[in-house]
């Protein structure tokens, strides 16, 4: 199984201009990009994490919105009983619940629901 999908194409109408530290990697190679090892100093950010592991990606979302005072939009697997969900709680974060099945641009649904979280 794979943690490399495309983000629904709405979503990203939806995010509009943004910089995307975890883009799709067409080759499913993990050493092209490590948006984990620069800093996200953007205006408005948009992460699409590894749904295997979250947690890294929450942490730096969390850091850089602190400290550039960014707006970091994440899509993530709903699943509230994990402490990064905990973590992006107590950060303020906004969570939205989408109300259907993402489909990553493939015409299959995921098998899980997904949240759309604002920190910003």
């Amino acid at each position: 199984m794979s943690d490399n999908y495309r983000t629904d194409q709405w979503i990203l109408n939806m995010v509009g201009d943004h910089f995307d530290p975890c883009p799709y990697n067409e080759a499913h190679d993990a050493e092209i990009y490590d948006g984990l090892a620069i800093e996200w100093i953007y205006d408005r950010v948009f992460v699409n994490p590894p749904y295997s592991n979250p947690k890294p990606w929450v942490l730096k979302a969390i850091e850089t919105h602190y400290r550039y005072n960014s707006v970091v939009m994440m899509l993530l697997k709903h699943d509230s009983s994990t402490e990064w969900f905990r973590l992006l709680h107590e950060a303020g974060a906004r969570f939205m619940m989408i109300n259907r099945r993402l489909k990553y641009q493939t015409g299959k649904a995921a098998n899980f629901p997904s949240v759309f979280v604002v920190l910003g």
